[in-house]
């Protein structure tokens, strides 16, 4: 087995932890904002369909093939304000990949830096996979510069490869190595 959710992680500011039903609320802060869902891969979310996600991530807690994700809350003073997902692609491979969602109003105040150092400190110290990457709308300005912040690559940029809301779309790929995270780390 690659990970087992064993309890949450600590940060400066936040708790990491598996998303639970009485998280809705929170949840539903960003699932169901257009502008938090603008280059999410769905449309806002309404009540039911935020409880129906968390029905299944809050049973999550495991990384062990191929496909295997979770979600990690973020919680500042006792409410979720986003998630970090994280999902093995390759036990063989020894990668994953790395996703984030924030509430609007708690966007770019480092929340997300935080929270993903945290995820890919764990993913190349305990899990010890070989390489993260990221894939994203490279319209989402934010999104790329907290790539680049963390140290990853920007290594493909595919063009109109995705039928996205009812148009085609770009993908963009950036990638750390876990020797690349460790020499960040020093």
């Amino acid at each position: 087995m690659i990970w087992l959710y064993d309890g949450p992680l600590h940060t400066a500011r936040l708790t990491l932890r598996l998303l639970e039903t009485r998280d809705v609320d929170d949840v539903l802060a960003w699932m169901g904002d257009p502008a938090v869902t603008r280059y999410q891969l769905y449309e806002p979310r309404d009540r039911e369909q935020v409880q129906a996600h968390l029905a299944k991530a809050s049973i999550a807690r495991s990384l062990a093939a191929p496909g295997d994700w979770t979600e990690f809350g973020l919680e500042l003073q006792g409410r979720i304000i986003g998630i970090i997902f994280f999902k093995l692609e390759s036990v063989d491979d020894l990668t994953g990949e790395i996703g984030w969602a924030l509430t609007k109003r708690y966007q770019g105040h480092g929340y997300a830096f935080e929270a993903a150092t945290a995820i890919l400190d764990l993913a190349f110290g305990p899990m010890k996979l070989r390489r993260v990457t990221a894939e994203l709308d490279p319209r989402n300005d934010a999104s790329v510069a907290l790539c680049l912040r963390l140290g990853m690559r920007q290594e493909a940029h595919f063009v109109e490869n995705l039928r996205f809301k009812g148009e085609w779309a770009d993908t963009g790929i950036y990638a750390i190595l876990d020797r690349e995270w460790a020499a960040r780390s020093r």
